[in-house]
C-alpha cells in the first residue's frame, strides 16, 4: 500500500542528501553574472573547449584554404563532439559550400558552423505539455546511473520555484536507494511524494501518485520508473503497464514521458533513446551531466534522429542546476571563445 508525506524539517543523513549550490558552484558563479547564458556557458565549457582548440588548430595567422584536406579535418574534430557523421557532414557540406577554393580566416568559419548547428537545432513544443486541467502527468524513464532520479528532483525544484504544486511518485520501487533520493529530494523541496513498500508494481505507485494529485489539486504529478537497459523487453512492458493505469485514472494521461540521457554517455545516449522511445512513447528528452562531458554535440544526432525536443539539460550538481533548453543559447555557448 502506497503512503504520501509532505513537508517536514531536514533531519535526514546529509552524506544521502541532494547536494545545493554552494559558494563556489557555476549556480552562484558565472551564472549569477550570465544568467540562463553563463550556466549554459560553463557546463558546456568541456564540449566548447575541444570545438574551439581543434577548430582553431586547423588555421593559421594568414588563414586556410579550404580543400579536400581542411575539409577532412574540420569534419573529424567534429565527431570528437559526438555530434555524429549526419550532422558533422552537414555541416563540413556547408562550409565547402560556402568557402570551397578561398583563403578564410577562423571567425568566418565559426560563424557558418554556428548557423548551421543553430538550424539543426531547431525544435517545436520546447515547453512541458500542460493537461488542459490540472494535474499534468509526467513519466520520467532512464537507464540506470543516467542521472534520472536526480534529474527528477531538479525538475521538481524548477517547478516549485515558479509557484507550482507538484506530487512525486517514487516508481523505482525495486530500488530502496533511488525511493530514499527521491523522498529527501521531496523534503528539501517542499512537495509531497507516494512511495510503497520494497518490490511492490511499479504501476500501482503511479496509479496512487496521479490519484493523489487530483485529490490535493496538484499542477504536477511527476512519476520516477526503475532505471533499466532499453534491450530489457519485460521491463519495457512494465513501462507500457504504467502507462494504463495512468490513462485509466486520467485519461489522457501521462502528458508528458521525458527520457533522462546521461550526455557523458555520448553515442550511446542514441541507443537508449530509440528504445526508450519505441517503447514509452517518449514526448522530450532532459539532458543530464552536460557540465562533465565534452560531448554535448550528442544534442545533434539525438534531435536528427529522433525529432524529440530537448527540454531541459543539466548543467551542474547543485539543486538549482537544471535549465530549460534553448537552441540560440546553446549554440551561442557552445561556439563563444
Amino acid at each position: 500500500m502506497a503512503f504520501w508525506r509532505s513537508k517536514k524539517n531536514d533531519s535526514s543523513d546529509e552524506s544521502t542528501a541532494p547536494e545545493t549550490p554552494s559558494a563556489s558552484s557555476p549556480a552562484s558563479g558565472e551564472e549569477a553574472s550570465g544568467g540562463l547564458f553563463g550556466k549554459m556557458k560553463t557546463g558546456l565549457q568541456k564540449t566548447r573547449r575541444v570545438l574551439g582548440t581543434d577548430i582553431r588548430d586547423l588555421f593559421k595567422a594568414e588563414g586556410r584554404l579550404v580543400d579536400e584536406d581542411f575539409l577532412g579535418e574540420l569534419y573529424a574534430r567534429l565527431i570528437r563532439t559526438d555530434m555524429g557523421a549526419g550532422p558533422a557532414g552537414r555541416i563540413r557540406d556547408r562550409v565547402a559550400k560556402d568557402f570551397r577554393g578561398r583563403v578564410v580566416h577562423l571567425e568566418e568559419v565559426v560563424q557558418t558552423i554556428t548557423e548551421d548547428i543553430r538550424e539543426q537545432l531547431k525544435q517545436d513544443h520546447g515547453d512541458l505539455a500542460k493537461a488542459d486541467s490540472p494535474p499534468t502527468v509526467i513519466l520520467v524513464v532512464g537507464v540506470n546511473g543516467s542521472g534520472k532520479t536526480t534529474s527528477i528532483g531538479k525538475l521538481s525544484h524548477h517547478l516549485v520555484s515558479q509557484g507550482h504544486k507538484i506530487v512525486l511518485g517514487a516508481g523505482d520501487t525495486f530500488r530502496a536507494a533511488a525511493v530514499e533520493q527521491l523522498t529527501i529530494w521531496s523534503e528539501r523541496i517542499g512537495c509531497e511524494i507516494v512511495t510503497g513498500p520494497s518490490g511492490v508494481d511499479p504501476a500501482s505507485v503511479a496509479y496512487q501518485t496521479t490519484e493523489k494529485a487530483v485529490e490535493i489539486g496538484a499542477d504536477y504529478a511527476i512519476i520516477d520508473t526503475a532505471g533499466r537497459l532499453q534491450t530489457q523487453g519485460k521491463l519495457m512492458q512494465e513501462l507500457e503497464k504504467i502507462r494504463r493505469v495512468i490513462d485509466k485514472k486520467l485519461p489522457g494521461a501521462p502528458h508528458e514521458v521525458l527520457l533522462v540521457l546521461d550526455a557523458t554517455a555520448g553515442q550511446n545516449a542514441i541507443s537508449q533513446a530509440k528504445g526508450f522511445s519505441n517503447a514509452a512513447g517518449c514526448t522530450g528528452i532532459i539532458l543530464s551531466k552536460l557540465d562533465g562531458s565534452a560531448k554535448g554535440g550528442v544534442v545533434l544526432p539525438i534531435r536528427e534522429q529522433f525529432e524529440l525536443p530537448v527540454k531541459f539539460v543539466g548543467l551542474g550538481e547543485g539543486i538549482e542546476d537544471m535549465t530549460k533548453f534553448d537552441p540560440d543559447t546553446f549554440t551561442a555557448a557552445l561556439l563563444e571563445a
